[in-house]
């Protein structure tokens, strides 16, 4: 395990500690599963994304208050990676917020959209048995609220859902799975992965301009999705954002008060220790 240690001051009591882990990008394919999927399984398979994955839990069991999951639990829906899935987000310390990759039947096959979300969530069996698509809970008396917004959208129940969870009146952190736009971010995933896109929400059109034409109506963002981040930018509440899918490590600050945390891929080992004080 990778563990990478960060800590934020919040005005709390007593300090709250989360693992936050993401994109574990799990492969599994058994009998019950076609050959396209045990292709899949067969290329992006690898024993230690389970031990990693083992290793996370038996972690925060010891060490932490929750661990926060933000998507990519699997990297395709199989009969097999569900099951497994559903076992994992039993554990009362499993926090989970649903990745592109958690609803995705063949990785990449097809255009993504909420319709394609809800069908792979049928043939799961409604879901993992936990919330995918917003979900919370409150430890230590902070609040982790997670929104899903794997493809890069908000919708307006979600704002809704979330001025819900402002209104109990403790401190918020948001996990989801693709970060927000920032500046700093922008220009690192650039600089190390090109111009065709860096896949966070809420570009303008300006930053979208390097992009090739399909990312750019992929990531555009629509009216609900800026309304979403512009309350996230300004409601105090909020003390910080966890996020990953970019399978790389990085921090910086959305507003002067409001740090964004990316971490790295756990299919490679990669945690994040948060420290809330």
């Amino acid at each position: 395990m990778q563990l990478i240690r960060s800590t934020v001051t919040i005005g709390l009591e007593k300090p709250v500690k989360l693992l936050h882990v993401t994109d574990t990008h799990i492969a599994l394919a058994d009998e019950r599963d076609d050959e396209r999927k045990h292709a899949l399984a067969k290329r992006m398979g690898d024993p230690d994304k389970g031990k990693y994955l083992k290793e996370h839990i038996a972690y925060a069991e010891e060490h932490c208050d929750l661990l926060v999951h933000t998507g990519d639990l699997m990297d395709f829906v199989s009969h097999a990676n569900v099951d497994f899935a559903r076992e994992v987000v039993k554990n009362e310390k499993f926090f989970f917020i649903a990745g592109n990759h958690d609803y995705s039947q063949y990785v990449g096959e097809a255009w993504e959209d909420n319709a394609y979300r809800m069908n792979s969530y049928m043939q799961m069996g409604y879901g993992l048995g936990v919330p995918m698509f917003f979900n919370s809970r409150i430890v230590g008396g902070v609040n982790i609220v997670g929104v899903d917004n794997s493809y890069y959208q908000f919708e307006d129940w979600h704002l809704w859902r979330l001025q819900r969870e402002v209104s109990r009146g403790l401190p918020v952190i948001l996990a989801f799975h693709d970060p927000l736009f920032e500046q700093s971010l922008y220009d690192y995933h650039m600089s190390v992965s090109g111009p065709d896109c860096t896949y966070l929400v809420g570009c303008d059109e300006e930053h979208l301009l390097p992009y090739n034409e399909f990312r750019a109506v992929q990531q555009r963002p629509d009216a609900p999705t800026l309304r979403f981040i512009d309350y996230v930018k300004h409601e105090p509440a909020i003390r910080l954002i966890l996020t990953g899918h970019l399978h790389f490590s990085f921090e910086s600050n959305l507003t002067e008060n409001l740090p964004q945390f990316v971490t790295g891929g756990g299919y490679e080992g990669v945690a994040r220790e948060v420290t809330l004080l």
